[in-house]
C-alpha cells in the first residue's frame, strides 16, 4: 500500500480508518506510523476531515494499538518475544532492553520516537509487570506530543509527507526533537511579534 492508496483508503471510510490503520501497526500495517498521522493532518487541510475530529481518533489509535501490546506481553509473557525473534524484530528486541536497562520508565518516552521499537517496548513491560497506570502516564503521554508533531506536519506540509516519513523513520528520535524545539521556537517567536505588534 502506498501513499494515495492509504489517502483513498481514509477518504472511503473516514476517521476509523485513520483510528483502524494505526490500531493494526502493533500486527505490522505495510506503511510507517507516521505516515497514516500526517495523512489525518493533510486531509483535514483539505477540508475533508474535522481536525479535532481526525487528531482524536489518531491519537486513540495509536494509543490503545499500542495498549493491546503491554496486555499481550503481560498475559503472554516470553512466547511475544519468541513470535518476535521469528519475525526478524531480534535486533529491535534488543534495542528496547537496552532503552529500558539505560533510562528505565523513560524509555516508554524515548521508544515512542522510534520507528518499531514503540510497538516492541509495551511488550517488554507488560512482561515485566509495569502497572497499567504507570504504563499509561507515560505511553500515552509520548503519545499526545508525538501525535501532535506529525498531525501538524501533515496540516502544514502534507505535500511532502513521503519526504518526512522518510526522515522520521531514519533518524527517529533525534527528527522528533529537532520538530519539538522548532515547534517551540517558532510559537514563542510568534508570540513575542505580536506583543511587540500590540
Amino acid at each position: 500500500m502506498g501513499l494515495q492508496d492509504l489517502l483513498s483508503y481514509i477518504e472511503q471510510y473516514g476517521y476509523f480508518a485513520l483510528f483502524f490503520s494505526l490500531w493494526l501497526g502493533i500486527v505490522g500495517m505495510p506503511l510507517p506510523d507516521e505516515m497514516i498521522v500526517m495523512s489525518g493532518g493533510f486531509l483535514s487541510s483539505l477540508g475533508k476531515m474535522s481536525v479535532l475530529k481526525a487528531f482524536v481518533l489518531t491519537y486513540l489509535g495509536a494509543v490503545s494499538g499500542l495498549s493491546l501490546g503491554f496486555i499481550l506481553g503481560k498475559v503472554f509473557g516470553h512466547k511475544i518475544l519468541d513470535k518476535l525473534v521469528k519475525k526478524n524484530k531480534a535486533k529491535y528486541l534488543l534495542h528496547s532492553k537496552e532503552l529500558i536497562d539505560r533510562y528505565g520508565h523513560f524509555a516508554l518516552v524515548i521508544s515512542y520516537f522510534i520507528p518499531i521499537v514503540r510497538h516492541i517496548l509495551p511488550y517488554l513491560v507488560g512482561m515485566n509487570n509495569m502497572s497499567f497506570k504507570k504504563y499509561a502516564l507515560y505511553y500515552y503521554t509520548a503519545g499526545l506530543v508525538w501525535t501532535s508533531i506529525y498531525f501538524t506536519l501533515g496540516l502544514f506540509f502534507g505535500k511532502h509527507i513521503e519526504s518526512i516519513s522518510m526522515l522520521a523513520t531514519k533518524y527517529g528520535i533525534y527528527f522528533g526533537a529537532f520538530v519539538s524545539i522548532a515547534g517551540c521556537f517558532y510559537y514563542f517567536y510568534t508570540r513575542k511579534l505580536k506583543s511587540v505588534s500590540e
